[in-house]
Parts: structure tokens; sequence; C-alpha cells
């Protein structure tokens, strides 16, 4: 995890120092073309040849829009290793560790569009990129943050003997969460003593039934749930 930020970090560094190499390349070739030198050939085939460097500094900057559009939160996956999780940001950003765990009723934070990603589950598409890096798999427990895995440390032994996933029991049965909790007077209070112990419950089952085929009806339940809400919307 801290090796991805490194890579990125160490990318972006050279391609900051690449894009200030070739502003003071073209610099003189330019005055050399404006001039009408015999050199203006050579430098217009130079400048087309220098101006790839900056097409792939403006890709940097593309990317880094898109990494803007992504939420990532650190989770525990199996064996305890912790990863980052992807979904698309449905809330208004905030400094790092000031907001809530957890998302409660017309939480404030959540943006317009936001509200349509969650309702659809759009918002969790990005975790195919946790599932193409080996953190995650399509069916499995769903992963939880390192502050509630060590309220159950002893629970989380037996369920995180396989990756978490993108969908599981608990992801089907709440799939309005949000909404529940909002209901509650202390929601953290709420998830802690009655809907993470049921979702732990309903994960150690999934473990313990585990197969093909258990995941294939799982994967369809969740897609009919999809159509279902898109049906009534």
């Amino acid at each position: 995890m801290s090796g991805d930020g490194e890579f990125h970090s160490n990318l972006g560094l050279r391609f900051d120092r690449l894009s200030r190499l070739v502003i003071r390349l073209k610099a003189p070739l330019l005055d050399g073309f404006t001039r009408g030198s015999k050199k203006s050939l050579w430098t217009t085939d130079y400048l087309k040849v220098l101006d790839v460097p900056i097409f792939v500094d403006s890709g940097q900057q593309h990317h880094r829009s898109f990494h803007r559009l992504l939420f990532r939160q650190q989770r525990i996956g199996k064996e305890f290793r912790p990863f980052l999780i992807c979904k698309f940001r449905t809330m208004l950003q905030e400094p790092f560790g000031s907001g809530r765990l957890i998302t409660i009723g017309d939480d404030p934070r959540i943006t317009r569009a936001g509200r349509w990603l969650r309702k659809t589950k759009i918002d969790e598409l990005p975790q195919l990129i946790n599932v193409l890096k080996g953190d995650m798999s399509f069916v499995g427990p769903r992963p939880e943050v390192p502050k509630y895995v060590q309220v159950f440390h002893r629970d989380y032994e037996d369920i995180l003997r396989v990756r978490p996933g993108i969908t599981d029991l608990a992801s089907l049965k709440y799939r309005d969460e949000a909404s529940l909790l909002g209901n509650a007077e202390n929601p953290e209070e709420e998830y802690l003593t009655h809907v993470l112990p049921d979702k732990i419950k309903l994960a150690k089952d999934y473990v313990q039934r585990s197969s093909l085929l258990f995941d294939v009806g799982l994967i369809l339940k969740t897609m009919f749930k999809l159509f279902d809400y898109k049906a009534s919307s």
C-alpha cells in the first residue's frame, strides 16, 4: 500500500522534471524557428517530438483528476492485510481522518449525484480495481475498517481466511443500511451492537457455505436487487 503511494509520487516527480526540461529545450528552438534560419525545418521536426512529453504531462493531469473522483479508504483484507478500497466519491471531501466511518440517513456530506450513485450501487464499480489487484474477489465478506475489525478481532480471525468481496449475504440484507442507521438514536452504537454483529454472523455463514455455485447465486441475487431498484425508481 505504501509502495503504491511511493510509486505514484516518484512518477509525478519524473513527469514534473521532464516538463521543465521540455520547456527549457523548446525556448531556443522556437527562437531559431522565428528567425527563419535554415534550422527551421529541423526545429519543426523536433518540436513535434518535444510535444509528446507535453501530451503525456496533460495525460498525467487527467489521471490526477480521475483520482479525485475516487474515494479510497483503508480496509482490512485476507489474513489481516490492509488495503485501500476504491469507490466513486459520493461525499464532500473532508480532511483526512475527520469524517465518520459510517453513513447515516440523509447525510449532509452526500452530494446530489452521490445519492444516486449510492442508491444504484454504481459507486462500488471502482472496486473492480481491487479485484484486479487481488485485494478483493467478486463475492466475499464485505471488508471493514481497522477500528471495527479490532473490536471483533476474534471473529475476524475466522472471516478473514478468505478474500473480502464486492457483494455478500450482508450486502443483500443491509442494502439500505444508511437509512436504517439514520433512524437510530445513536447510529454508531446501533452499528456496533446490532448491525455489525449480524454482518459478522452472515460473513461466517458465507465462509462455511462458500462454493462456486453459492457465489454465482449471490451474484444473480445482487443483480436482481439492482434491476428491481431501477424498475421501481
